[in-house]
């Protein structure tokens, strides 16, 4: 742990002096630097302040409170490692040991064919181990236990995300597709035999010509009344199913998606369990065929391929029937009589695949983050400030300003993760499974998945470039985990997609809001946004003054960082964006179905946004509860962690404002001074939390065996301890050879002339 009386480092005063100097500025430039400075100050004085907290009630363990009353900014790594292990600690702890095992874990330089077989070879352990079966119902050996399951499968990630991904295929979606949207029939029938890989299957939804559109799919299941079976066909090239996991190699089942069609009626889009291949040779059945999809970007562990059907017949029964069922006779019926209703509640059972990746995804960027860190807390680079010793990375302003914010969203992203599996949780274990509380679980992994994964990619590449060339190499992982990772962003739904559903869903909302509004109340609307923009044109709407320009600065600069004015931000630009984009589309019930698609279409971008800013408003308010709410009170959080907690929030939350500072600028809630002061801010906190970095990283609780980077390992700091040792010795020897410069400054000396 670090240690830091959290007091202005010195440091800073030489560089708000640096930055108030200058020989060539003009008065204006003087006066900016000035004014900068003010803020600088004000804001190191805030900060000061924050960590003079009274002990809240409740609370355990070491206050670590100087004599003055000021806490003691120090990371309690044991307690907070607990905390982010979540629900599921024990879960999460045991897969972490059973990833540690080498025979687990991917070698780099295989060939796509060896490391294709190691992860299925790694299936049959994860069988052995009983980790895979957590969510079957208990009759049949499992645990009924829906979120452990999925807080164990994410950290296979670590493992290797081939592996993570191909048991995901096996049990979270074929076997999952079985237990959700089959019967006791199908579940007596097919499961024990998926449980135990007996038969490995093949999720088959995606086709070639049919990826996000699943209610588009060709494939056709037609119900032939005389035999009593469904006839599935593909009846053109873009109908074949593409992309599927276990279909290249070793699937020898699959769950096919397929329209419906009984009585010359199309029921929509339903799920079959169809046999592809002979156990005993590998062969493809009758009337089945298909291709290796080959060399992908990355998760080469997995076989994915293509599979097309030519009339193949499989038993009435063999349709998963919870939600529609056929008679002996055609005839159809289902419990939910809309299509549109029967469809969405289908794929709804399937939202595990989305909640897993959001998890997995913050795993993935904590790693990322704890090699980066621990190897810019160990390379050392240029003399800066020394004639001797070389400046350690993370001790530049540069590099804080591109990890910090990166731990503090993985910190956020880690805590918004804990709420969507609780919410998946009480939803499949049945304690809260209404259909609201299904569209809730939906909407907000539609909201998260997004945000997580692609924060991973980029967290990533952030990482493997403050890693330089080190990070490059294959042994550091960055760039394996990078290229594998890469297609979560548009599997399991892809991000875009998801967000306009979050975007529908909130639009919705809004809309039923407003149900009853003619055109004179959206017009005052209006007008008052309008109004409230002219008065408070430098603050916040419904927060008098909150951020305006007058009263002291150093007042009017702390509430930046008041968790209600950020909340007020946050919130309102989510509240004005999707308000904005309901008027723009409210013509739109009134037109033509091309028109009101044409009018949808333009302003699909501004719809996007909107759902992008509500998620990032989710992660805010997760990262608050987990600090500031009942769940972090009941942590027993110490007063010191709670320091560098908030500041890492606040790091999230003004992050987000200085990420959409134009929206802020243009939409008249915060004055340039602010905006100025919002960087500002950033800048500080990233400085702030530089001491805690090590101790932030370290409570994720992976160690060396979960890294297996090179860099990561204590290697570089050995190398630079050796190196600077050497240094040292020669200097006192004097056995080191003068510099040019210094020689030449020599000469420059002795040549002046005497007085």
């Amino acid at each position: 742990m670090t240690d830091t009386i959290d007091t202005t480092n010195p440091r800073d005063d030489e560089t708000r002096d640096e930055a108030t100097t200058g020989e060539t500025r003009d008065a204006t430039s003087e006066e900016t630097s000035a004014d900068e400075t003010s803020e600088a100050q004000a804001i190191e004085k805030d900060l000061d302040a924050s960590a003079q907290l009274p002990k809240r009630a409740g609370t355990s363990g070491p206050n670590r409170m100087t004599g003055n009353g000021v806490v003691v900014a120090r990371t309690d790594v044991e307690q907070l490692g607990r905390y982010l292990l979540g629900t599921w600690a024990d879960v999460r702890l045991a897969a972490r040991d059973l990833t540690a095992k080498p025979e687990m874990q991917r070698i780099e330089g295989q060939t796509v064919a060896e490391h294709r077989e190691r992860v299925f070879g790694q299936l049959k352990l994860l069988v052995e181990n009983g980790q895979v079966h957590r969510a079957f119902p208990k009759e049949l050996g499992g645990d009924d236990d829906h979120g452990g399951n999925i807080a164990g499968f994410e950290e296979l990630v670590t493992a290797d995300p081939s592996l993570q991904i191909k048991s995901g295929v096996q049990w979270g979606l074929f076997g999952a597709a079985v237990l959700h949207l089959g019967t006791r029939y199908h579940h007596e029938t097919f499961l024990p035999a998926i449980m135990s890989l007996e038969v490995p299957g093949a999720f088959a939804m995606t086709e070639t010509g049919h990826g996000s559109d699943v209610a588009a799919i060709g494939t056709t299941a037609t119900y032939d009344d005389e035999t009593g079976e469904f006839v599935i066909h593909t009846p053109f090239r873009g109908a074949w199913k593409d992309y599927l996991g276990n279909a290249a190699v070793h699937g020898t089942a699959a769950v096919v998606f397929a329209q419906l069609v009984t009585k010359g009626v199309n029921h929509g889009v339903h799920a079959f369990y169809v046999p592809l291949r002979d156990p005993a040779t590998g062969a493809f059945l009758p009337g089945i065929g298909g291709e290796d999809d080959g060399l992908k970007g990355g998760l080469n562990g997995i076989d994915n391929g293509r599979l097309h059907f030519d009339a193949v017949r499989v038993p009435r029964l063999n349709l998963l029937n919870r939600y529609g069922e056929v008679a002996e006779d055609g005839t159809y019926s289902s419990p939910i009589q809309s299509p549109g209703r029967r469809f969405f509640t289908m794929l709804g059972t399937l939202v595990q695949g989305r909640v897993s990746l959001d998890g997995a995804s913050v795993a993935a960027a904590k790693i990322a983050l704890t090699i980066a860190v621990t190897y810019g807390n160990q390379r050392r680079q240029f003399t800066a400030g020394s004639d001797t010793d070389e400046e350690v990375l993370l001790d530049y302003q540069l590099h804080q300003k591109r990890l910090m914010p990166k731990l503090a969203t993985t910190y956020a992203a880690s805590f918004a993760h804990e709420q969507l599996l609780t919410k998946f949780d009480e939803v499949f274990s049945g304690a809260h499974d209404t259909d609201d509380d299904r569209q809730d679980l939906e909407t907000l992994a539609a909201a998260l998945k997004p945000l997580s994964t692609w924060h991973a990619l980029d967290t990533l590449q952030e990482a493997r470039e403050a890693c330089g060339g080190a990070g490059f190499l294959a042994e550091n992982r960055l760039v394996g985990l990078r290229a594998d990772l890469d297609v979560y962003a548009t599997f399991e739904g892809d991000n875009h997609v998801l967000l306009q559903l979050v975007a529908k869903r909130l639009l919705s909302d809004y809309g039923r809001k407003l149900a009853k509004a003619d055109f004179g109340v959206l017009a005052r609307y209006v007008a008052g946004q309008a109004a409230d923009r002219t008065m408070n044109g430098s603050g916040l709407r419904s927060l008098a003054q909150t951020v305006a320009d007058f009263g002291s600065t150093a007042r009017s600069v702390g509430q930046l960082r008041d968790s209600s004015a950020q909340r007020q931000l946050l919130t309102d630009r989510v509240e004005t964006m999707v308000a904005e984009v309901a008027a723009k589309l409210r013509p739109a019930s009134k037109l033509s179905k091309k028109a009101a698609a044409d009018l949808f279409n333009l302003h699909q971008s501004e719809i996007i946004e909107a759902a992008r800013a509500h998620a990032e408003l989710l992660q805010w308010e997760a990262f608050t509860e987990a600090v500031d709410g009942e769940q972090g009170l009941a942590s027993g959080m110490d007063d010191g962690t709670r320091v560098v907690l908030t500041w890492l929030r606040d790091l999230f939350g003004l992050g987000l404002v200085e990420k959409h500072l134009a929206w802020y600028l243009m939409n008249g809630r915060l004055s340039p001074t602010r905006a100025r002061a919002v960087g500002l801010y950033t800048e500080r906190l990233s400085a702030r939390l530089r001491p805690h970095a090590q101790d932030l990283v370290e409570a994720f609780g992976y160690g060396p065996e979960h890294t297996r980077a090179a860099i990561a390992s204590g290697a570089e700091k050995a190398r630079q301890t050796e190196a600077r040792e050497y240094y040292r010795a020669a200097r006192a020897a004097g056995t080191l050879p003068e510099q040019e410069k210094k020689q030449d400054a020599k000469k420059r000396d002795t040549a002046k002339p005497q007085h």
